[in-house]
């Protein structure tokens, strides 16, 4: 994968997973402070692929680190735009 398709796909995920973290803020106090986020998308291989490689690297460089592991929709809906004279 090119590195621009991973950093867009990644912001797609964290996308998905910051509209789960407004319903369920909750969940957010369970990110320790300081402690990056890796998204395993279990519904997209290649993306799993390559943020297992992130995980990888983190626990070499011993950074604390926590892995959602989430379904992301199958379709992400492109909003239709319009303008609207009054």
């Amino acid at each position: 994968m090119k590195k621009d398709d991973i950093v867009k796909n990644n912001l797609d995920m964290l996308n998905e997973f910051m509209k789960y973290a407004f319903k369920n803020p909750d969940i957010l106090d369970r990110i320790p402070k300081g402690a990056e986020l890796v998204i395993l998308p279990e519904n997209e291989p290649r993306m799993y692929k390559e943020n297992m490689k992130l995980v990888e690297k983190l626990k070499k460089a011993g950074k604390p680190f926590v892995v959602v592991r989430m379904k992301l929709p199958e379709a992400i809906p492109e909003p239709t735009i319009e303008l609207m004279a009054g």
